[in-house]
């Protein structure tokens, strides 16, 4: 069974803010490049000097982009990013089509991974307004992870602008979107403009991660905003403050 405990993931984009993540008490340091998408990839010499500033004890996770269906692509900057020390790579299925499609893009990112070090861990992920794109449902996450050996899936926003996951996808649908992933023993992640009030919702909708990067910046705008340690610190506060409560 896997570690379920209710963790914040942060987005960071460079060291500082990754010490700032820190710093604030984030579970989970997450390198990407908003300058890129929603999932943008971030620079190998960043994510290693993240994991040479902040240690081996820290979790740090890295994207990959929002992929084009181009498995071997996929496979080669998962590689690279598990190689500059990330604990999890998450690849966005933003190319991808098809179920067939999307499988044999996540097996082939779970194989190159795997073989290079099978503690790396792979997270399926994708988009709640896929619609917009004619991309694929994120419903069928679950059953793409779990077929591919990868380790969880994740639910963002491709088009940030002022949207956020709700918007996109209704309760019953992210409630039977994480109720399957547990089936399958996953862990499920949810991303996309959440917030400090957003924190009841997706907990009781039994998530296991919550990713943010709006939520924690200054002056945030089109991914410019820079992390805050003050407002890391003041979210995981509202969350230890609410698992306190439920217990």
């Amino acid at each position: 069974m896997k570690d379920k405990t209710f963790k914040l993931l942060v987005s960071v984009s460079e060291t500082d803010e990754a010490v700032g993540a820190f710093r604030g008490g984030a579970d989970i340091i997450d390198v990407k490049n908003p300058r890129e998408g929603a999932l943008g990839a971030n620079f190998p010499w960043v994510i290693a000097d993240v994991r040479r500033t902040l240690g081996d004890s820290v979790k740090i996770s890295a994207t990959i982009g929002d992929m084009p269906n181009l498995p071997g692509t996929a496979s080669l900057a998962a590689l690279g990013a598990a190689s500059s020390g990330a604990d999890y790579v998450k690849v966005g299925l933003f190319g991808t089509r098809s179920l067939d499609e999307a499988l044999y893009m996540v097996k082939s990112v779970v194989r190159s991974v795997k073989d290079y070090d099978p503690k790396v861990k792979i997270i399926a992920s994708g988009y709640a307004d896929h619609a917009e794109f004619g991309g694929l449902s994120p419903l069928l996450l679950p059953k793409i992870a779990y077929e591919s050996g990868a380790y969880g899936v994740l639910i963002d926003v491709k088009n940030k602008g002022g949207s956020k996951l709700f918007d996109f996808l209704s309760l019953s649908q992210i409630r039977l979107f994480v109720n399957e992933t547990h089936d399958f023993d996953l862990i499920a992640a949810l991303a996309g403009g959440l917030g400090k009030e957003d924190i009841p919702q997706v907990q009781e909708l039994g998530a296991d991660i919550m990713g943010v990067r709006r939520a924690v910046c200054k002056r945030f705008r089109h991914g410019t905003g820079k992390v805050q340690e003050a407002l890391v610190l003041d979210l995981m506060k509202a969350i230890k403050l609410r698992q306190d409560h439920v217990c």
